[in-house]
């Protein structure tokens, strides 16, 4: 059991991470910073967005518009931290 929460543990810690730089690449682009016709940029952004976009819309469809500014990121973020913290309370008690 102790070997399965650490192991979600550390996919969820990597998800936190991974949302991290898709925050900080959308901001690179949208200050232009970075050129996102690079084909690093590109490819970064496709992969970092097909793995967080799926989940991102779900959260932005239960969030009130407040016109341009998007808090769908910092909402999942504060959610996986709740799992992450959640999972290890679980470890705490399990030993």
């Amino acid at each position: 059991m102790t070997a399965l929460i650490l192991l979600i543990d550390q996919v969820v810690n990597l998800y936190i991470w991974t949302l991290l730089a898709y925050i900080l690449i959308g901001w690179l682009v949208a200050f232009r910073i970075v050129n996102p016709w690079q084909p690093f940029v590109r490819t970064l952004t496709t992969v970092l967005g097909r793995l967080h976009e799926p989940i991102l819309g779900q959260v932005r469809r239960y969030m009130p518009d407040l016109g341009g500014i998007d808090l769908s990121p910092i909402v999942l973020f504060l959610a996986a931290q709740f799992l992450r913290n959640f999972l290890i309370g679980l470890l705490v008690n399990a030993s």
